[in-house]
């Protein structure tokens, strides 16, 4: 069973950083895209951040500049590095993955379980 397990969000103040980690286990697949989404209080999810297989990154407008996403292939390992921090990026953090079995060509996605960040003023 595949399993997607999120460290590192917690309680910072402004201008300071947290670094996310999102781990696949349960899986001998290949992982294409990885994504960072967030849901503030009250609102919808959002996207925050891609990375393809092949190293290629895009942010929201409203993280570019002080997040960074970034991936270790062998480990399965999805990072998301925030810097500057804002009150409004206060949220739950979810990872996801998506993966293609060998010789596959229909892929599968998998969600972390949300990791939840708070930053005050």
């Amino acid at each position: 069973q595949v399993q997607l397990v999120e460290s590192g969000g917690g309680l910072v103040q402004a201008g300071e950083s947290l670094r996310l980690s999102c781990a696949a286990s349960g899986t001998t697949a290949s992982v294409t895209t990885m994504r960072w989404y967030r849901r503030a209080p009250g609102k919808q999810r959002d996207l925050v951040a891609v990375i393809s297989d092949g190293g290629s990154t895009n942010y929201a407008e409203s993280v570019k500049g002080r997040f960074t996403i970034s991936r270790d292939n062998a480990k399965k390992i999805v990072y998301l590095q925030m810097d500057s921090l804002k009150p409004e990026d206060t949220a739950v953090y979810y990872c996801n993955m998506w993966t293609r079995a060998p010789g596959a060509i229909l892929q599968s996605t998998y969600w972390g379980q949300g990791t939840q960040v708070t930053v005050s003023s």
